[in-house]
């Protein structure tokens, strides 16, 4: 272990700044719902644990981490902890605290500058005092934006962390946790200076009783030399005979004399003893409060460094919590993503399926209409030999007819016009042979 391991070192010079605290009703605000639970079907909840109950226990954490939260902000007002101290503040509720600081200073600044320029005349001409007017008017406003601006954050931060996840809220609560232990340290420190001048107020407290008894003591020994004398002026008065004599008055004078003496010198008796006994009691109230000081300042280093300790370790935990939420999430990712595998292979392999038996039976059908497109085609064909036989009939009647009547070969004629260029103005036509046509062209196409 190394050596200058020391969780409960306390240095007077590191303390920072002191934080007034106003307690009010601080404690009892502290007694937040982190103590309010108790779950007696916590065992049964952890041997009947599903991925899905985690969802809520994680939801549950957040919602107990966030009351939490709200509760430590509330408590930091109500004890006087400054806010921007004691919460890890993002870089946008940082910066309206910064901006807002940083402009109330350039106020002061300017407002001091307007305030230290020579009160003349000639200045004052120039407008010193009407500068200083609205100087002031500046820096009134700037504290105002200054004293809104810790509000402002707050309000910034609260919103944040109203929908923050858990990891958030557990760095925000081992931020706190950091914090605590850098104000129990500064405490310690303060409470230490009050224990060193109260040692010196006893140091100092028994001195003076000691001297006010050694003065009550010398004072005791004047009025024993006072009283012997007083004493002895009177017997003195007593002996003279003459009341109205010199010597009758002169013994009265150095009677009352002495009696005046003696009286103040009770006085300063009185006095000496008093102040020797408020002493004697300052030096017993004084050791009282060092006392419970120290028991004090005791017990907030062993929560110092319990905090500080705790919190190291609390940060790994938290930190195996958080990878652990994650890796939960994984989890839950990877098995919706198996489920939408296996789903899609099954759907997959429907289709293909559905594929393969509509392929068959589209098969199955075009073999099955065969015979039938053969059977209209069969029909299509007879009808077209029997139209073209009817028209061969018919030239050949035409032809006859024409040679006969015309003594014309018509077929020729036919061949001729059918060869005939269409494009051709129309005039007189020109003769020309028809072309003969191919015999057996209706059994070709039925071949």
């Amino acid at each position: 272990m190394s050596d200058d391991f020391d969780l409960l070192e306390t240095n007077s010079n590191e303390k920072t700044g002191k934080v007034d605290v106003n307690w009010g009703k601080a404690i009892d605000t502290m007694k937040s719902k982190l103590a309010q639970e108790e779950d007696p079907q916590s065992r049964q909840k952890i041997l009947n644990a599903t991925l899905d109950d985690v969802v809520h226990m994680a939801e549950k954490d957040r919602t107990t981490l966030l009351d939490a939260i709200k509760d430590l902000t509330d408590y930091q007002d109500e004890v006087g902890i400054i806010f921007e101290k004691f919460s890890s503040l993002n870089a946008d509720e940082q910066r309206v605290i910064d901006e807002a600081q940083k402009a109330l200073e350039r106020a002061r600044i300017e407002l001091e500058d307007a305030r230290n320029k020579p009160d003349t005349w000639w200045n004052n001409l120039w407008g010193r005092k009407s500068r200083i007017k609205k100087e002031e008017q500046e820096f009134k406003e700037a504290e105002k934006v200054r004293a809104g601006a810790d509000n402002k954050a707050k309000a910034m931060f609260q919103e944040r962390i109203e929908s923050a996840d858990v990891q958030t809220l557990l760095s925000e609560l081992s931020f706190k946790s950091q914090a605590a232990v850098s104000r129990l340290k500064n405490r310690e420190v303060e409470i230490k200076e009050v224990e060193d001048k109260l040692q010196e107020a006893i140091v100092e407290a028994t001195k003076n009783h000691t001297r006010a008894l050694e003065k009550k003591k010398e004072v005791e020994g004047k009025l024993d030399e006072n009283y012997a004398l007083l004493r002895q002026a009177r017997q003195e008065l007593e002996e003279i005979v003459d009341k109205q004599s010199a010597d009758y008055a002169q013994a009265v004078g150095k009677v009352t004399t002495l009696e005046q003496k003696i009286e103040e010198l009770e006085g300063l008796k009185n006095a000496y003893t008093t102040l020797a006994a408020s002493k004697d009691s300052f030096v017993h109230k004084h050791n009282l409060t060092i006392k419970v000081l120290t028991s004090l300042r005791s017990n907030l280093q062993t929560h110092r460094a319990k905090l500080k300790s705790d919190t190291e370790e609390r940060l790994k935990y938290y930190d195996g919590y958080v990878v652990a939420l994650k890796a939960r999430t994984d989890q839950e990712f990877a098995a919706i993503l198996e489920h939408l595998g296996v789903k899609t292979d099954e759907h997959i392999g429907e289709t293909l399926a559905s594929m393969h038996t509509a392929s068959a039976k589209a098969r199955q059908e075009m073999m099955e209409n065969i015979p039938v497109h053969e059977k209209v085609m069969q029909g299509v064909y007879s009808s077209y030999a029997e139209a073209l036989q009817e028209i061969r009939a018919k030239d050949s009647d035409i032809q006859k007819n024409f040679a006969e009547r015309y003594g014309i070969d018509m077929k020729e004629i036919f061949e001729d016009y059918y060869k005939a260029d269409a494009t051709k103005p129309s005039g007189t036509p020109e003769p020309s042979k028809p072309t003969p046509k191919p015999e057996n062209s209706g059994d070709e196409l039925l071949s």
